[in-house]
């Protein structure tokens, strides 16, 4: 009987062995696009002078725009990224650790308290934290309310960043995941900061994640043009219509 596709990979995430060698050519494959690609790097400051400022904060970027993420750090803090503890997450928290990032298991949605408990001592240690709102599961491109609370409850600011090269492939997945190809142009894109005020209410905290949300639409259609790419970005399911739209200005 012929395994099925998903039946097979299942397999294949229940072998360490192979998870550490796909973790390997992960982390391979990842620096051989930046090494050949030309990179830009626009608002990147922002982080620096949190950091000088002595001021951890959290960092937050699609699904869809994940895989570049590792070097988009300016690494003059230590910096964990959240990933998700299923099998699949296990080969991108794997591939982290080969540019010296720690990840913390679990989600804004799932696995949420034990993650959030993390989450709060590494910031109060020092420590930034990178968290794609969208993830795991989606719907791609709309922010959950979790990471709002996360920054309220740390007295962190957020800050958006995303990436894009001008050669892609864009998967068939539920977040369009952006697949960076070699020998192109890549940018990478960092916003203001989105300070979070302790007392929100939960309107207050709604409004905040509505502002993040459309930031982040808003500097993925960015980073995208500035790679001479045309066009609204690719949403595989409607939780990013809303601020698609609102970032047209619709």
């Amino acid at each position: 009987m012929r395994l099925t596709k998903s039946r097979a990979w299942r397999r294949f995430l229940r072998s360490a062995l192979l998870r550490q060698i796909a973790c390997w050519v992960t982390h391979c494959y990842i620096r051989f696009v930046y090494l050949t690609n030309r990179w830009s790097v626009e608002g990147g400051d922002w982080t620096r002078r949190l950091t000088r400022e002595g001021r951890t904060f959290i960092c937050a970027f699609w699904h869809g725009r994940l895989l570049m993420m590792p070097l988009a750090w300016h690494g003059q803090t230590s910096f964990h990224m959240l990933i998700s503890a299923h099998r699949d997450g296990r080969i991108i928290a794997g591939a982290m650790t080969y540019f010296g990032i720690e990840t913390i298991a679990g989600s804004t949605s799932r696995g949420g308290s034990s993650a959030l408990r993390e989450i709060l001592k590494r910031l109060k240690d020092g420590s930034c934290v990178g968290i794609t709102p969208d993830g795991p599961r989606g719907p791609a491109m709309t922010v959950s309310v979790g990471i709002v609370n996360m920054a309220r409850l740390a007295g962190v600011p957020i800050v958006p960043v995303t990436y894009a090269t001008s050669r892609r492939r864009e998967l068939a997945t539920w977040d369009r995941f952006h697949l960076a190809l070699p020998f192109g142009r890549g940018v990478f894109l960092f916003a203001e900061p989105i300070e979070i005020a302790a007392e929100l209410d939960e309107t207050g905290v709604e409004n905040v994640r509505c502002r993040l949300e459309t930031r982040m639409v808003e500097m993925v259609r960015e980073a995208d043009r500035l790679v001479g790419h045309k066009g609204p970005p690719l949403i595989a399911e409607n939780g990013g219509d809303r601020a698609a739209k609102r970032a047209a200005g619709d």
